[in-house]
């Protein structure tokens, strides 16, 4: 079995009653799903820097990092591709942000294809990735001291 760490940073973006998303195109061909913009750190790279220009790749904004939500870990082991199953670790950390400058503008050739500004009160009709944008957004509310909220199950 391969085992597979991957840690990523992502911005809650909350400015007039709206939450800025990104949307990614599903990977089996379904239809896109919304997610908090953001993505995988570089090697070596410092996680607040990681999160500042995956925003700006995802959606041309300059963002200022105001705070540090929390942290979303995940496990799951992948079925076998080419022989191996992949013992998958995700670890996502969530800052809150607040954008400072640049004009949005949608990624090409990137993991995402789109950026908007939604209404708080719309993204539970979203399409979403919901473990991640649900998880951010109760960061966001909840601003528990652990850095952790627990989902209900859907």
């Amino acid at each position: 079995m391969r085992r597979k760490l991957r840690v990523a940073a992502y911005a809650i973006c909350v400015r007039d009653g709206q939450i800025l998303l990104s949307r990614s195109p599903a990977p089996d061909g379904g239809p896109p799903e919304w997610v908090l913009p953001g993505g995988g750190m570089d090697h070596g790279e410092d996680p607040h820097d990681t999160v500042v220009r995956e925003v700006a790749e995802e959606t041309g904004y300059r963002i200022e990092v105001t705070g540090l939500l929390g942290i979303r870990s995940s496990h799951r082991v992948f079925p076998r591709r080419l022989r191996r199953s992949v013992d998958h670790h995700g670890v996502g950390i969530v800052y809150e942000a607040r954008v400072t400058g640049g004009e949005l503008r949608y990624e090409v050739g990137g993991s995402t294809d789109m950026a908007a500004w939604h209404d708080l009160d719309a993204v539970p009709g979203l399409n979403r990735v919901v473990p991640q944008v649900d998880f951010g957004l109760g960061l966001w509310r909840e601003r528990p001291i652990t850095g952790r909220v627990v989902l209900p199950e859907t």
